[in-house]
């Protein structure tokens, strides 16, 4: 008897073939040849949909069509975003991956879009998911490097390598710890050093938060391969926005954070202390509540901060923030006004302007001098919340209602010093560093002789001209927290009893005081009078690097030289032209300045005679002062022109001044200041060479580039974190390392010593030489 519990042979059946259908197949026919036709008509949106239904139709023409579906994909976002149809050009994006979602090129594609529309951690996310599917991709690795720059700043790396300061963090977080502030919050986490101190140092509940996505990531990969994933709670958010209990069980004893710059408070531990004290700590200890336990009571680490400054002369500073030429390329630039940088403290200045900028002092070109003694700007504790507003040493008043010192930081009155000058030199800025004050036995100095990861903050003088000063003078500053920024402002200088105004362009001088002496309530009274008004209104700001390269007096000479030379060979002679008749002899030479920013490039060729010279400059302040410059120079309203306004869009900035001409010359300016080459401007020479009449050159000619070898402690600790030691054992290497980038700007002799000087081959947008050569 067969056994019943034994199943039946299952019998093996072929699969029957799908069966054909030819209305679909017909469809996906006529739908490929009208994307083609559409191809054709460069109809790119209607293309897209054709390909669309034809490849979800059949599916296994995707390799078959892959090329010309990426065209068309590329063609009508290209379209799309010319037309601001931003929502319409993601969606596109999507419905491609779909169809091909392991598609390297299209994912790095879509990572670009997000790049330029400011979507810095998605377009990362997208880079990096392309080098998964194609580790070789040159686009893709490009593309990654450029934007890790933008997700993890270089300082990063500086500060994991700074032993010294991480060192002297743990130190005072276990000493807190230790004392019975049990649970940490630990305010931008970064990388999560501080937590992880925290939970070895004994704490028993560790929580973290991060703002940018890439960080918080990161920070979570590296608690988790340090062994601590259950013990910290990281949340991916701004530490303003969080409450108790929804992301936060309880107030906790101790918040940890180092979300300070180099100007103290440019992060913003201002606003981010007032609303932990308000919404995440334990009430601060009091002398009322001298019995309660640290658990009991909360605290800040760091406990304070002491801001000092001094007044500098600096020839590199001067050059990167206000005009130091009085001519340039043999323009006279007196008509311009104040050309400056964004960097200012005036309490006129726009949204755009930054109140500072930072500097390593003691690696600047140059060097730089001491005009005044390091005076203290500023003292704050971020512990005492209850500072009865009173000047230090004053009795309180009982008048006087006790308030948060952090709440008032922004509505304190202005404060003036008087500092005296010990040295003769030129008033170029006041730099600024602090003390950071981590509990009382721990602290860190970002000051200029100091080795540290810091930079110092600068506050650039813009001054028309030289504010030469002496020893005897008094220099007058003020310092302000408005907005939560500090700022420290240079306003007038104290000469023999008389008051010059900093920021009155014929510096006039104002009595103030007998001879020998200044009256202090008479003093206070003319700074507050002091009118800053003449000189924006004859300003124009520009970025710092078009400054630097307006004073750059060889470089505009080397292009002078070469355009009268090659503008003259074009030009007819006057044996060869009939003055009685109009023709080609007459017309005038065509000459389109490409170069990105500011640039008086356009200008110095309409001097050149019979020239009709085309700037591209945009902004709307920068025409009106090249239009001021070619008055100021006797240049025709007609020979200087801005090639944006007679073209659609920037993408099509290289093509014929009319139908009927070709460009004598065509400067495209491929070299940053900072050494590096614009690849995407070079890559345009092609077409450039195409739109120049017979004898037109491309400026500059040929770019010589130099490579040299180069040791560097201060490149290998900026550019990755250098092993576990620096990191107290912690493992941090491996993971934010994948963020180096592999180019540095602007290498200073400073940080590097090298061998001599090689040639790595030359780049030639043109033919022949303009006198120009790019070292870096």
């Amino acid at each position: 008897m067969p056994n019943a519990s034994t199943r039946p042979k299952r019998v093996r059946r072929h699969r029957r073939a799908p069966r054909e259908d030819p209305a679909r197949n017909e469809l996906v026919s006529r739908s490929l040849e009208s994307a083609q036709q559409c191809l054709f008509n460069q109809d790119y949106g209607t293309a897209f949909v054709h390909y669309l239904l034809a490849l979800n139709l059949a599916p296994v023409l995707k390799d078959f069509a892959r090329d010309s579906f990426r065209f068309t994909l590329f063609k009508w976002a290209e379209e799309l975003d010319s037309l601001g149809r931003v929502q319409d050009l993601f969606d596109c994006y999507e419905q491609a991956l779909e169809l091909f979602p392991v598609d390297e090129v299209i994912v790095n594609s879509m990572g670009e879009h997000l790049f330029r529309m400011g979507f810095r951690d998605e377009a990362a996310g997208h880079f990096h998911k392309a080098l998964k599917l194609k580790p070789d991709f040159p686009e893709a690795k490009e593309n990654f490097y450029r934007v890790a720059n933008w997700l993890v700043e270089r300082w990063h790396f500086l500060m994991l390598n700074d032993h010294q300061r991480n060192r002297k963090y743990q130190q005072a977080i276990q000493k807190a710890v230790q004392s019975g502030c049990s649970t940490v919050l630990d305010i931008g986490t970064g990388t999560g050093i501080l937590s992880m101190c925290a939970k070895q140092a004994g704490a028993s509940e560790v929580y973290a938060c991060e703002l940018s996505k890439t960080m918080y990531e990161l920070a979570c990969e590296v608690i988790s391969a340090n062994g601590m994933k259950d013990d910290i709670t990281v949340v991916h958010m701004k530490s303003v926005e969080m409450e108790v209990p929804r992301d936060l069980p309880h107030r906790v004893s101790l918040v940890v954070t180092e979300t300070v710059d180099a100007g103290l408070f440019g992060e913003g531990i201002i606003e981010s202390l007032i609303h932990a004290w308000h919404n995440l700590l334990l009430p601060p200890q009091s002398t009322q509540d001298a019995a309660r336990s640290p658990a009991e009571t909360g605290r800040v680490i760091p406990a304070g901060a002491t801001v000092f400054g001094m007044a500098v002369e600096c020839q590199e500073i001067r050059r990167h923030h206000r005009l130091c030429v009085t001519e340039v390329g043999g323009l006279s630039m007196s008509a311009a006004g104040g050309l400056h940088s964004p960097v200012s403290c005036s309490p006129d200045a726009d949204d755009s302007s930054e109140p500072y900028t930072t500097e390593r002092l003691s690696r600047l070109p140059g060097g730089y001098s001491a005009l005044t003694a390091p005076f203290q700007a500023l003292d704050i504790n971020f512990n005492n919340v209850q500072t009865k507003n009173t000047a230090a040493g004053e009795p309180v008043s009982p008048t006087i209602q006790p308030r948060p010192e952090l709440e008032g930081l922004c509505t304190r009155e202005v404060t003036r010093f008087s500092l005296p000058v010990t040295q003769a030199g030129v008033l170029d800025a006041l730099a600024v560093w602090f003390q950071l004050h981590l509990d009382e036995e721990n602290s860190l100095s970002t000051g200029p002789q100091e080795d540290t990861c810091w930079e110092q903050a600068v506050y650039p003088v813009q001054t028309h001209s030289n504010c030469m000063m002496r020893p005897g003078d008094e220099l007058m500053v003020e310092v302000s927290c408005e907005d939560a920024y500090l700022r420290v402002r240079s306003v007038a200088v104290v000469r023999d009893g008389h008051l010059f105004s900093l920021e009155d362009s014929d510096l006039s001088v104002e009595p103030v005081g007998g001879p020998g002496a200044v009256v202090e309530a008479e003093l206070c009274s003319a700074l507050s009078c002091l009118q800053t008004d003449s000189l924006r209104e004859q300003s124009c700001v520009l970025e710092c690097s078009e400054i630097a390269l307006l004073n750059n007096t060889h470089y505009h000479q080397s292009f002078s030289l070469a355009l009268e030379k090659l503008l003259s060979t074009l030009r007819p002679g006057p044996d060869t032209r009939d003055p009685n008749t109009e023709g080609p002899a007459c017309d005038p030479l065509y000459v389109l300045d490409v170069s990105e920013g500011f640039s008086v490039l356009s200008l110095m060729a309409a001097r050149c005679g019979r020239v009709r010279a085309y700037s591209s400059v945009e902004k709307d302040q920068h025409q009106t002062v090249l239009q001021l410059l070619a008055q100021g120079n006797g240049v025709q309203g007609e020979a200087l022109e801005f090639w944006l306004n007679h073209v659609e869009d920037d993408s099509a900035v290289l093509q014929r001044p009319d139908a009927e001409k070709l460009w004598s010359a065509i400067i495209l300016d491929c070299v940053e200041t900072c050494g590096l080459i614009r690849q995407k401007l070079l890559e345009k020479a092609t077409l450039a060479r195409c739109l120049l009449e017979d004898g037109g050159r491309i400026f500059p000619q040929r770019i010589v580039v130099y490579g040299l070898l180069v040791e560097s402690d201060t490149l290998l600790s900026e550019s990755a974190v250098q092993g576990r030691e620096p990191t107290l054992g912690f493992n941090i290497a491996p993971f934010i390392n994948q963020f180096t980038v592999r180019t540095v700007p602007a290498l200073t002799p400073l940080q590097a010593s090298a061998a001599h000087p090689w040639s790595m081959g030359r780049t030639e947008p043109g033919e022949g030489s303009t006198g120009l050569e790019n070292c870096g």
